[in-house]
């Protein structure tokens, strides 16, 4: 494409491919333009037309090579400076130059060509009005006038704000640029660093699921495999409790597919929204089955706290007592009380069993309750209890 099409809110731009042709229309008319104008200005001067040759020749190249072209145009107008006196066309080369150097080169070489080409400004004043002077017949009144201030200033000033025109326009243009080349360098780093929290917060999300996934799971098989237990001795028995045991059986599983299936949900990134919601506080009881030896002391009724702190609770009771069932001994008791105090939750599971000396909250369960809690800033004690067994505390602020 040739042009760039302008968006909402950005400046208009040329493509490359006429960015190129505009350079090469741009320089081939000052060079063209410089056979007539110098038949015209100087009467088929062929010095004055090889000077504005040297001048607007290298205006091909002031894009690539800003630098290099104001040096050659500088310095084929000091050597018109020392051998001709008059103004040429392929003056208008330097101002084109002097833009080019400010706006593609760095803002030292900008600064470097004002200098010249204010210097230049002085020289060419001096040169010009000198050569008026010089051209008077002699003879005359006025050839002994001193040439002051007054003689100078219409070309010092006129070809000053010329010199200052061109390099302000080219700085501009340059730090325009470069403050778009920013901004467009912010935008691809603020997108990196919004596509790396994503990744994180991804990340995150999964370590989240993989501790619920590991609660139900370590959860359910535990009430599952106790019940099984308890039923394979009551059949000989008792055939009716062995089937209320299996029954049980069935409603744990279920329970725990329902709450795997929630979180594969998660992982998928669709939630069924039939599926069973978060576990409340209402939900603790039926942590615990018939066969457990598990006291508990709950407010009644229940206290009105946040979801994610009820969800921080019911996790926190289910893993302790999960941990009472593999490693507290088959005759342990635990006691599980929640209390609601002043501006938090306290969650205490505390069991009687063989305590320390095989603790059951390490790995993925005593991490996943340390996150738990410290979401919600509170805090989680766990340890041997008084007298034996294991105790693990809570406070959750709420």
């Amino acid at each position: 494409m040739d042009e760039i099409a302008p968006a909402p809110g950005r400046p208009w731009r040329l493509g490359p491919r006429a960015t190129r042709l505009f350079d090469v229309a741009l320089a081939s008319a000052l060079v063209l333009a410089s056979f007539p104008m110098s038949v015209l200005a100087t009467g088929q001067n062929a010095w004055a037309l090889g000077l504005s040759l040297l001048q607007t020749v290298p205006l091909y190249w002031r894009r690539s090579r800003p630098v290099t072209v104001f040096v050659a145009v500088a310095g084929a107008s000091v050597l018109q400076a020392g051998t001709y006196d008059l103004p040429v066309w392929g003056q208008v080369a330097f101002p084109v130059a002097l833009y080019s150097l400010a706006r593609f080169g760095s803002a030292t070489a900008g600064r470097i060509g004002l200098l010249v080409g204010l210097c230049g400004a002085a020289v060419a004043s001096w040169v010009w009005t000198s050569a008026q002077f010089a051209a008077y017949p002699p003879g005359l009144d006025y050839i002994d006038y001193d040439m002051g201030l007054r003689d100078l200033s219409p070309y010092f000033f006129l070809i000053t704000a010329i010199v200052l025109a061109a390099w302000a326009l080219g700085s501009q243009a340059r730090i325009r640029r470069a403050y778009e080349a920013n901004l467009v360098a912010q935008g691809r780093q603020l997108a990196a660093e919004a596509e790396q929290r994503a990744v994180l917060a991804a990340a995150e999300e999964r370590t989240r699921i993989a501790r619920e996934m590991h609660d139900v799971v370590a959860h359910g098989l535990s009430v599952v495999i106790v019940q099984a237990d308890g039923a394979r001795y009551a059949a000989q028995k008792d055939p009716q409790v062995a089937v209320e045991t299996l029954a049980t059986v069935a409603s744990v599983g279920r329970d725990a597919l329902t709450e795997m299936r929630r979180l594969l949900g998660l992982l998928r990134g669709t939630e069924d929204p039939a599926l069973a919601p978060q576990p409340r506080l209402e939900d603790i009881p039926s942590l615990v089955t018939a066969d457990d030896r598990v006291d508990l002391h709950l407010p009644d009724p229940m206290p009105q706290v946040p979801d994610g702190v009820a969800l921080t609770a019911y996790r926190l009771v289910q893993e302790s007592l999960t941990n009472v069932r593999k490693h507290a001994g088959p005759q342990a008791r635990a006691t599980v009380r929640l209390a609601a105090g002043a501006g938090g939750l306290d969650v205490e599971v505390v069991d009687d069993g063989r305590g320390g000396a095989n603790d059951g909250t390490g790995g993925l369960g005593l991490l996943g309750m340390r996150e738990r809690v410290e979401v919600h800033d509170g805090t989680l004690e766990v340890g041997p209890a008084p007298g034996g067994g294991w105790a693990v505390r809570a406070r959750i602020p709420t």
